[in-house]
C-alpha cells in the first residue's frame, strides 16, 4: 500500500469569509484528477461555506486548524469536534507550533485532542518540530521523539494508522528560511524509524509525513522529491491560489 500524498494549506488567521470563498473556488478550479490530496485548513468561521464549495469534489478536503479536547460544556470560545464534523470537516490540525508556542499547548493536552479527533471519526494532522535553539544544540531528533512519544505513541496500531504527521522545523516557519531538502529528508527518515520501532515497518512505511516550513513554488519540487517526504503543510503560500496550485503540482 502506497502512502497518501497530501498538500495541505494552513490559512491561519487570514482572509474574510468572502476572501476565503474566492480562494477556495480558485483552488478547486485549478485542481486536477492526478493531483495529491488537497486540504484547505480555513478559519473556523469559514468552514461551513468552504465545505459547501468542496462538497462532491474528489481529492479535496477541509480541515480545522485546532479543536477542543472536550466534547462539550462550559468552555467559552472553544470549538468541539462535534461542531466541526457537523459542517463537513474531515481533518484537524493538532499541535501546530504556533499553538504550542503562543498558547502553551503541551504534549499531554495534544494527546487528549488526538484522542478526541479520532474518537469523532475525523483524522488528525499531528505537528511536531524543533525550535532553532534545539536544532543548534543537535537535539532535534530527541525533541521530536519526545513529542511523538507523549502525543501519539499511546495510540493502538489501528488508531495510529489514521494519523498524518507534519514535521515543521519551527525556525523555518514564516521566516523565509527553509530546511534544505537534505535536512528535511534526514528528519522525515528519523521520524519514520521512530514509528517503525513503536508500530513496526508496515505502519511506518504507510504513514504520511508532511514537511512544513516556508514551502513555496520555488522549493517545493526539490523538497517533495525526497523519498520520505509525502507532501507539505503550507502556510503563507497557500493564501495565493496560483502559488498553492504550483506547489500542489510540484511533486
Amino acid at each position: 500500500m502506497s502512502r497518501q500524498l497530501i498538500v495541505a494549506g494552513n490559512w491561519k488567521m487570514n482572509t474574510t469569509i468572502k476572501e476565503g470563498e474566492k480562494l477556495a473556488k480558485s483552488i478547486v478550479k485549478k485542481a486536477k484528477a492526478n493531483d495529491p490530496l488537497v486540504i484547505m485548513a480555513a478559519p473556523f468561521t469559514h468552514l461551513q461555506s468552504i465545505g459547501g464549495i468542496v462538497k462532491g469534489e474528489k481529492g479535496i478536503e477541509v480541515a480545522a486548524q485546532n479543536c477542543s479536547n472536550e466534547l462539550k460544556g462550559a468552555y467559552t470560545g472553544e470549538i468541539s469536534v462535534g461542531m466541526l464534523k457537523s459542517v463537513g470537516v474531515k481533518y484537524v490540525i493538532i499541535g501546530h507550533s504556533e499553538r504550542r508556542q503562543y498558547f502553551k499547548e503541551g504534549n499531554a493536552l495534544l494527546a487528549k485532542k488526538t484522542n478526541t479527533v479520532l474518537g469523532s471519526g475525523m483524522l488528525p494532522i499531528f505537528c511536531c518540530g524543533e525550535p532553532l535553539s534545539v536544532r543548534k544544540a543537535g537535539n532535534h531528533a530527541r525533541h521530536v521523539s519526545k513529542q511523538l512519544r507523549e502525543g501519539l505513541f499511546h495510540l493502538t496500531k489501528k488508531e495510529f494508522s489514521k494519523v498524518v504527521i507534519a514535521y515543521e522545523p519551527i525556525w523555518a516557519i514564516g521566516t523565509g528560511v527553509t530546511a534544505s531538502p537534505e535536512q528535511a529528508q534526514e528528519m522525515h527518515d528519523k521520524i519514520r524509524k521512530m514509528i517503525a520501532r513503536k508500530y513496526g515497518d508496515k505502519i511506518a512505511s504507510t504513514t504520511t509525513i508532511l514537511y512544513g516550513g516556508s514551502v513555496k513554488p520555488a522549493n517545493a519540487k526539490e523538497i517533495f522529491s525526497q523519498p520520505d517526504v509525502d507532501g507539505g503543510l503550507v502556510g503563507g503560500a497557500s493564501l495565493s491560489a496560483t502559488d498553492f496550485s504550483k506547489i500542489i503540482k510540484a511533486r
